[in-house]
């Protein structure tokens, strides 16, 4: 009986722990996506996006599909994304989505146009 009214009191201080954290809805979500073109503006298939989130350093990728569209989801609102993209030793310009952009759907077109350095 002792350990039962421990485990009950635990659980009730854990409670406003656990309802204070702030949980993300999908409004508080932000979406980009688009398509990757070459320098003709041809959708290309089989491109690399790469989303770099600019508060913790982390990237995520996207190879895009055969009509060249990439998706990114679920994406904070409040953090700086920069992104580009990669095919056969060509690269596009990298676009920066600003937490100031109040957007929660980001439509972009990354045209892979330029050499990339060293190639």
């Amino acid at each position: 009986m002792r350990v039962h009214r421990k485990a009950v009191l635990l659980a009730l201080l854990l409670i406003p722990a656990v309802s204070a954290y702030p949980q993300r809805r999908e409004t508080d979500v932000r979406n980009v996506h688009g398509t990757v073109v070459d320098k003709d503006e041809n959708p290309v298939d089989t491109a690399i996006v790469y989303l770099k989130n600019t508060h913790t350093q982390d990237v995520r990728t996207f190879i895009s599909q055969g009509d060249g569209v990439f998706r990114f989801s679920g994406l904070d609102p409040h953090v700086d994304y920069e992104i580009h993209a990669e095919h056969d030793g060509m690269i596009s310009s990298t676009h920066v989505i600003s937490n100031f952009d109040s957007r929660k759907e980001v439509s972009l077109v990354l045209k892979v146009d330029r050499k990339k350095a060293g190639k």
